[in-house]
Parts: C-alpha cells; structure tokens; sequence
C-alpha cells in the first residue's frame, strides 16, 4: 500500500496557491470558487480556510506571490544599454499579461481592484520598476520629484496598454513594446533638462531621431 506523503505547512500553502494559479489563469476572479481548490488538492475546507480565511485573502496571497515572479521575470539584464533593458522588460511584462490574463483583468478592473492590499501590492512594484530604472541610468543622488512622478505615470499607462492589449490580440506585441518605449522617450523628453539624470538624458539621445 503507498504512503502517502505528508506536506509541511509551507509545502501545503504553496500547493494550494499553485492551484488557485490555475484556476484564475482559467477563469475570471469572480467565477473562482477556493472551495474547488480543497477539491483539487484532496484536503478538506476547514483546512483550506485555514491557510486563507476568504476567497479576498486567497487571492491577496496568490497575487503577492505572482507579483514576486513578475518582478523575478521583468528583471533588467545590467549588461544592455538602458533602453534596451527597459524594451526588455515592457516584453516580459506584455508576456507575463498573457499567461496570466484573468488575474491581470481582476487587477486592474476587476472586484477587487481598489482593495487596500492589493493596491499596496501594486504601488509596492512599482515603486520597484521606479528604482530599477533610476539605478539603470545612475540617477538615485537628488531625484526630482517630478521625475519620479512622470516614471510612475508611465509605468502606470504601460499597465493599461498592456491591459488594452488583451483585449485585442490582432495588436503586435512588438508593436505595443515600441509605443511603450516611444512614449518614455516623450515623457522623459517633456521635463526639464535638470530634473533628468544625465545618464537618462544619453539614452534617450540614443534613440531619439536627428
């Protein structure tokens, strides 16, 4: 007769949230029903409830983690020129939208869109993909504040691209990266010259026609 093998704690939390993944990579947030994951993972709910007291919390833990992937996978390679790494990473994100659709929908429109955690969770990366970009052009000493705001506001219309993006899958995803791109280069062209690191101020020269 086979033993059974027994889960630590961490092992079970992490089954369950892989299952969760699959079901909301297949349907939308408001179709998921966690109890199905108790099913899945032959457990019962009172024990399932137990690692996630709510279906908000279960999917609170899920995104947290998903979020930790998307930051591992959108990771700029130090070794290109800036921009390069940050067409890079607008690829991954546009990837990462694609396998992960039906979370990505419930983010950014979904039920449970304005929640204060998951709000925290999205603030939290992207003041991430802020710092990944200042460190990439060396421009951490004496940030303008109105440079950290045209960075977040950027990231933030490269999310709704890319949300735009899932609606329409006729659109190129190259096509959107290049936009992306185009639209920093703008962004960062419309500031004064002393709120752009210098760094920043040579990489858009580099792709900005003469």
């Amino acid at each position: 007769m086979a033993t059974r093998t027994r889960l630590t704690p961490v092992q079970r939390r992490d089954q369950l949230l892989d299952l969760g993944a699959e079901l909301f990579a297949s349907h939308p947030y408001d179709e998921v029903h966690i109890e199905r994951v108790a099913e899945l993972a032959g457990v019962s709910r009172g024990l399932l409830y137990h690692y996630f007291p709510s279906k908000r919390d279960f999917f609170v833990a899920f995104l947290s983690r998903e979020n930790e992937a998307l930051l591992a996978e959108t990771a700029p390679d130090p070794t290109l020129p800036p921009i390069e790494q940050l067409r890079g990473g607008v690829v991954a994100f546009l990837d990462h939208c694609i396998a992960h659709e039906h979370g990505v929908r419930a983010v950014f429109r979904g039920a449970v869109s304005s929640d204060p955690a998951i709000v925290d969770i999205v603030s939290r990366s992207i003041d991430l993909e802020v710092e990944r970009i200042l460190t990439a052009v060396d421009g951490h000493a004496d940030v303008a504040p109105v440079l950290v705001l045209a960075l977040r506001s950027w990231i933030g219309m490269v999310r709704a691209s890319c949300y735009e993006f899932l609606g329409d899958r006729t659109i190129d995803k190259q096509d959107v990266a290049t936009m992306c791109i185009g639209a920093f280069v703008g962004a960062m062209s419309g500031l004064p010259a002393t709120a752009v690191p210098a760094g920043l101020l040579r990489a858009i020269a580099d792709v900005t026609p003469r």
